[in-house]
């Protein structure tokens, strides 16, 4: 998902980098809000978060996080061979899953000889795009919607 809500009846997609929070107090009455938290609503999983606050002129950011003692959960990309999309860029790519299987693959009564292991393959290129982006990329601090998806 992209952050920063659009309603539905906006003209311009950059409403959504002024609405990427809202208020529980206002939100079931708000034009902007109403109607997504009314129908569309969804989970962000996050383990913490950062606040800044201001002290003296200068912007401290504070980690938040709840004190669980539960495990860390983590995770990682299981990667396939490169379909011909992918090939010319690099010998790999991420397993992709089309949105029939996903219920299959989060079902925790589906075991690893069931019906997993078949779905670990590469993706249709016919379905996919690619194309270079700026080098900015790894620069640390800029926002998701920067123009880092754009040609160049």
């Amino acid at each position: 998902m992209r952050w920063g809500l659009i309603p539905s009846w906006a003209e311009d997609a950059t409403i959504g980098n002024k609405l990427a929070n809202v208020r529980g107090e206002t939100v079931a009455g708000k034009p902007s809000f109403r109607s997504a938290f009314k129908h569309r609503r969804c989970l962000i999983p996050a383990s913490s978060f950062y606040e800044w606050k201001a002290e003296q002129g200068i912007k401290q950011p504070w980690y938040i996080s709840l004190v669980s003692g539960e495990p860390v959960e983590s995770c990682c990309i299981i990667t396939t061979e490169a379909n011909g999309l992918m090939r010319p860029i690099h010998d790999r790519m991420p397993v992709i899953l089309d949105a029939g299987q996903w219920h299959d693959w989060l079902s925790p009564n589906m075991k690893q000889g069931d019906k997993l292991l078949p779905m670990i393959r590469c993706h249709d290129p016919a379905s996919m795009q690619a194309w270079p982006v700026t080098r900015e990329l790894n620069r640390i601090g800029l926002r998701d919607d920067a123009g880092l998806t754009g040609r160049i």
